[in-house]
């Protein structure tokens, strides 16, 4: 028996000698990737400028997985989580974010099942991982999300943050397989300027994605400005330590001139204290930098304790008295298991 592969997982570079031997021409090669890329159609059978004959070549090479949404929940503030199905029954959760005049639109991708870091205060990294995911199907959280946008908000997505479930740089080729797309102009034609990668920090990942000229924005899950407390939280920091991520970082700003920001979960009596905000500011010292201090979402199993208002602003006080562009994040989705840290297909 044939195993047929899921098309969604060749780029459109890949694709092409592929039908090319079969005869069809380049034309119908570009009208192929529109359908799937463009106007996002996920069944051969409804791509009516093909002859039948093209639609029972591919129908008998190809298949064409899909997301079914499982489970959708709103929060009180109007963030959305969906949690989707893929075609192994494996789930996943994306999240649409309003921004506060609700004329903008954030969607929070995954790009694994689970994860196979192990933050400490991360839900997602205590489900492990499970696999990656195909381009198609980072794609296709964004086709979902963007289409309950359109309907629902009447706008169309402004931002998409690899910030879900998984570590983007741990499953490289799929997550920029899915970013060309989303940016070609046969695709979703979105701005590379609107696109961020967050990532826990894989050096020499961040160094390739700068290499290959990915001019996307990019975050570190910074959490902590000191290797000792950075090693506690996040166990990635023994291989990639803050001196090795800044060496990367420069490079990448150096490369791409893009937006760099450092995201810092503030935690009651950990990493919360002057010095580490001392610690912080000479860390932005490298190259420029936005810090974003996040609320920290309870987890359960987790230690860990938000810091206090107080505590919180203290500590932004410091860094932006000291030159440092700094903003604090209220949590979005809290009440729905849909914040920063939380996602792990509860339920």
């Amino acid at each position: 028996m044939v195993i047929k592969k899921d098309i969604l997982s060749y780029t459109s570079a890949e694709l092409a000698p592929i039908l090319s031997e079969l005869g069809w021409e380049k034309y119908r090669i570009g009208q192929l990737n529109s359908w799937l890329w463009k106007h996002c159609v996920r069944d051969f059978e409804s791509m009516s400028n093909l002859s039948v004959k093209h639609r029972e070549q591919l129908s008998s090479l190809f298949r064409i997985n899909k997301l079914t949404e499982d489970k959708k929940q709103i929060s009180n503030d109007g963030t959305v989580k969906f949690r989707y199905a893929l075609h192994d029954d494996k789930k996943i959760e994306s999240v649409l974010i309003p921004v506060s005049d609700d004329k903008r639109f954030t969607a929070c991708v995954s790009s694994q099942v689970g994860c196979s870091l192990t933050c400490a205060f991360c839900a997602t990294g205590k489900m492990g991982l499970t696999r990656q995911l195909a381009a198609g199907e980072i794609f296709d959280q964004v086709v979902e999300v963007n289409k309950f946008c359109e309907e629902t908000y009447d706008q169309k997505l402004s931002n998409i943050v690899f910030m879900g479930m998984g570590e983007p740089l741990l499953n490289y080729k799929n997550v920029c397989s899915s970013i060309a797309q989303l940016t070609s102009k046969d695709g979703l034609n979105f701005s590379h300027k609107r696109i961020t990668i967050s990532t826990a920090g894989i050096a020499k990942m961040i160094v390739k994605l700068a290499e290959d000229g990915w001019k996307v924005n990019l975050a570190l899950s910074l959490h902590a400005a000191d290797d000792a407390k950075r090693n506690e939280m996040m166990p990635i920091n023994e291989s990639n330590n803050l001196h090795t991520l800044m060496q990367a970082l420069k490079f990448y700003h150096r490369m791409t001139g893009n937006r760099i920001s450092f995201e810092y979960i503030a935690f009651e009596h950990f990493n919360d204290y002057e010095k580490d905000a001392k610690n912080l500011v000479k860390l932005c010292s490298h190259f420029p930098v936005i810090v974003n201090i996040i609320e920290y979402n309870p987890v359960e199993g987790v230690d860990y304790v938000k810091s206090s208002e107080d505590r919180l602003n203290t500590f932004a006080k410091y860094l932006l008295k000291h030159g440092v562009m700094t903003t604090v994040r209220k949590s979005r989705g809290k009440d729905i298991d849909a914040a920063c840290g939380q996602l792990a297909n509860k339920g």
